[in-house]
């Protein structure tokens, strides 16, 4: 996916979330599945775009993103969580839960 594609998606999407990765990473490794089965259980109306970091330079530094993991939660257009290295599955749903129930209620 291209940095244009992300953009419109941001925009036009109810929701979208950015993984940044790295094939050599291994908290990458235990946490995108985990971030997966989150979004697609309790979050289905937000768009996963799943990144790699060394292969897509440009969208990480576009994104700000300079270690991963990276989970980055974007909802009506706007940056709404940003999560790095040590974040909790738990603490994400809990802190999209209120604002996406009530987009998409």
């Amino acid at each position: 996916m291209t940095l244009d594609e992300i953009k419109k998606a941001i925009e036009t999407k109810e929701g979208v979330m950015l993984y940044f990765w790295g094939d050599n990473c291994a908290v990458c490794d235990v946490l995108k599945p985990k971030i997966k089965e989150l979004f697609e259980r309790e979050f289905p109306k937000v768009e996963q775009i799943y990144i790699d970091a060394k292969s897509q330079q440009d969208i990480a530094a576009h994104f700000s993103v300079f270690s991963i993991p990276t989970t980055i939660v974007f909802l009506a257009g706007k940056e709404f969580a940003r999560e790095g290295r040590a974040m909790s599955i738990a603490a994400l749903e809990e802190k999209i839960r209120r604002p996406y129930d009530i987009m998409t209620s």
